[in-house]
């Protein structure tokens, strides 16, 4: 088995490169990302579930070629997880995302007007072709703020705590965070989730306005503000990544 890293709470950035090598597989290719870290020790692969590629970190003073031999010696360590690495399934006419984890298709009407909306299970998009993916990102983003703000501040005025702040992001190592400040943040993503996943990730952040750590106390009261923590918290584990999924290319 190859030297792979977890993943981690905080993900130290490493320099871009621009070397990028396809490794083929009987069903598909995935990518080879090679980046550099002088503070590791030997070669690691990584699998990248955002970008649905394998990192290759190269210590100070390996080139890229013993990383692809090395990457090449673990192929089969490599076929064996390709299930983790979802298929991208791009923003495009036709495609079909989940939205609080009930499926629904993109529909391009170039000749509609307006920009994107929702009805019968469908996502209208307006205007031109090259414009659809980033208006249904675009979208999206605006209904999971909506409906990660409605969730979080009705939970917070359960627990009699008061939040300053709510910030969406695109993050890939925490689905939410919380500050001792009272600022929360929460990835866009979870707009694919199943609802009693999303309500369970809101929970678990507003539960820390109260407790600021994992002790006993703060899962009672985060089993409190939601009914369905523990299968939330099942569904994350097995699905979780499938997530990043959504609008790759």
């Amino acid at each position: 088995m190859p030297a792979v890293d977890k993943p981690r709470a905080k993900r130290r950035s490493m320099p871009e490169v621009s070397d990028i090598h396809m490794l083929n597989f009987a069903t598909r290719k995935v990518p080879l990302v090679f980046k550099q870290n002088k503070r590791a020790q030997r070669i690691i692969l990584r699998l990248d579930h955002g970008n649905s590629s394998i990192i290759v970190v190269l210590p100070k003073r390996t080139s890229r070629d013993e990383g692809k031999r090395f990457a090449l010696s673990n192929k089969d360590w490599i076929e064996q997880h390709l299930d983790q690495l979802h298929e991208p399934v791009p923003f495009l006419h036709n495609n079909i995302i989940p939205i609080l984890g009930t499926p629904h298709r993109i529909s391009h009407k170039p000749n509609a007007r307006g920009v994107v909306w929702c009805e019968s299970e469908e996502i209208h998009v307006a205007g031109h072709e090259e414009h659809v993916s980033r208006r249904v990102q675009d979208w999206l983003k605006v209904e999971a703020k909506r409906e990660i703000e409605a969730r979080a501040y009705a939970k917070a005025e359960v627990v009699g705590k008061k939040i300053k702040k709510i910030t969406i992001r695109d993050t890939k190592s925490r689905w939410g965070s919380c500050t001792s400040e009272g600022e929360l943040a929460f990835s866009w993503r979870l707009i694919f989730a199943p609802k009693h996943v999303m309500d369970y990730v809101i929970a678990h952040e507003v539960a820390h306005l109260r407790e600021m750590n994992h002790g006993p106390k703060f899962w009672k009261l985060c089993g409190e503000i939601c009914r369905n923590m523990d299968s939330a918290r099942r569904w994350l584990e097995t699905h979780g990544t499938d997530l990043y999924r959504y609008g790759r290319f």
